[in-house]
């Protein structure tokens, strides 16, 4: 986004599935301490973000920013808590 201080859309190149994870990174990791797996999720603002990266550099990153969590964790973080959250039970 434009206004989310990152100024990727500034950059003469895209950024790196990296990069957006390393920036991103205290901001994800201070919610996801603060309320837990089970009560975070990653989501995206696209079409919204084209501007700044792709949904895979975005996807990518979200990925990177997992790793160390649990099988559980993952699950919750990447469907788990959508599915309680908006009841989207029995839906694969």
């Amino acid at each position: 986004m434009r206004y989310n201080g990152f100024g990727f859309n500034e950059q003469s190149e895209p950024p790196s599935s990296e990069m957006v994870a390393a920036r991103c990174r205290p901001y994800v990791e201070t919610c996801v301490e603060a309320f837990g797996a089970s009560r975070s999720m990653f989501e995206s603002n696209f079409p919204v973000d084209k501007v700044s990266y792709s949904y895979q550099v975005f996807w990518n990153a979200c990925k990177l920013m997992a790793k160390g969590t649990t099988s559980t964790e993952k699950t919750d973080l990447f469907a788990g808590t959508a599915r309680r959250c908006y009841r989207l039970n029995g839906i694969d």
